[in-house]
């Protein structure tokens, strides 16, 4: 069976996308920091799908969470995809660039590129010995639009994305992508604009756009979630 690896895996598009490989036979590998929603969200995966699910609580900008993440992984057999979903916004709620603290700053570089990164070394052996090692790079909108208030997350994505293909430059063997989900209701969302109320799309509702780029494995570059599910209605017709 493929193994996935995804962090922030316990709620929102982790949760999701873990549910949506899971019903297609992966076996999974789920980080967060909350070990009780963690531990729940297992539970109801392996149940539900029959999958080896490992869940192994801890801050992924911890080194020894990591390490146990890739442990992990080991146990299970290897690693074929690493999603890097795990994300911090800087500040809650999202302020202008003249209010953001420069150590929320930092946070969210530390989370959405030094840990992506770190995590990404630790598992280049497995990704590599897999015959369809990737990885994924949860991005965002705000990593190429100037959207007031979101200067800071934005910037720690747009580092995401440079990294990943710079990533794919030197790793050809693999597949690296950067995806732009789009807009969708998560807890984050709420947490970054919490008196923005209006109806958002799913995480569940993106996530098959995801499960499409593991299957059609195009060139390592940066999709968006819209395209691929485009690309989907495309096929079906």
């Amino acid at each position: 069976m493929p193994i996935a690896m995804i962090t922030g895996g316990s709620k929102g598009l982790g949760r999701a996308l873990g549910a949506a490989l899971a019903d297609r036979g992966w076996d999974l590998v789920l980080g967060a920091r909350s070990q009780e929603v963690l531990r729940s969200t297992a539970e109801e995966l392996a149940g539900r799908y029959g999958a080896r699910v490992a869940a192994v609580a801890g801050d992924v900008t911890d080194p020894a969470h990591r390490a146990a993440l890739v442990a992990a992984a080991r146990e299970l057999g290897g690693l074929d995809v690493l999603v890097n979903n795990a994300s911090a916004l800087g500040a809650e709620p999202l302020v202008r660039l003249e209010a953001l603290s420069l150590e929320g700053l930092r946070a969210a570089l530390e989370t959405n590129v030094v840990a992506a990164l770190g995590l990404v070394q630790e598992t280049l052996p497995l990704l590599r010995a897999s015959s369809a090692g990737a990885v994924v790079a949860v991005s965002s909108d705000a990593a190429i639009e100037p959207y007031g208030t979101w200067g800071g997350y934005g910037a720690s994505k747009a580092a995401l994305d440079q990294l990943s293909a710079v990533l794919g430059e030197e790793e050809p063997g693999l597949r690296v992508w950067a995806v732009d989900p789009g807009d969708m209701g998560t807890d984050l969302y709420s947490a970054a604009v919490p008196d923005d109320t209006g109806p958002r799309p799913r995480p569940e509702s993106v996530a098959p756009a995801f499960v499409r780029l593991l299957e059609l494995r195009p060139a390592s570059g940066r999709y968006t979630a819209s395209a691929l599910s485009a690309t989907d209605r495309r096929a079906e017709r």
